[in-house]
């Protein structure tokens, strides 16, 4: 039997909290998702003006980074032709994505989650998820 240590409904709002305002601050509304360590959905939110079709990416990358034990933008270069995972990103359906803004959330060591963001570039994306988690930590004391 095993003990697990999940992110809440509480710790999912902190996170989107502190990617929201980064978000903010940076001009660009997203679609925000965090799922638990086994990449299940706990919270989403679509910022006013975030894209539609960003909201599938958002939870995908949650997803990925939870699931994989891995953050997005880490399977981008792997995931290219001639590369050791060259067409991964059609695995399990398509859910897995390559691209940047979704982040694993750790804690002591483990996986506990997951942040997934989209509606900017990769990088404003990977940045705002990064935000999250800092303001998460933060939380932590």
């Amino acid at each position: 039997m095993k003990t697990l240590t999940r992110l809440d409904l509480v710790d999912a709002r902190v996170l989107i909290a502190g990617a929201a305002a980064h978000a903010e601050a940076i001009g660009v509304p997203m679609c925000i998702a965090v799922v638990d360590e086994s990449g299940q959905l706990i919270a989403f939110e679509r910022m006013e003006g975030g894209k539609v079709t960003s909201t599938t990416i958002a939870i995908d990358k949650a997803f990925t980074a939870a699931a994989a034990r891995k953050a997005t933008h880490d399977y981008g270069a792997a995931s290219q032709p001639g590369s050791p995972a060259y067409g991964i990103n059609s695995a399990i359906g398509g859910r897995l994505m390559v691209v940047g803004g979704g982040l694993p959330v750790v804690w002591q060591g483990e996986v506990v989650g997951g942040i997934g963001v989209s509606s900017g570039s990769p990088a404003q994306d990977q940045a705002v998820a990064q935000a999250g988690i800092d303001h998460w930590l933060a939380a932590q004391g």
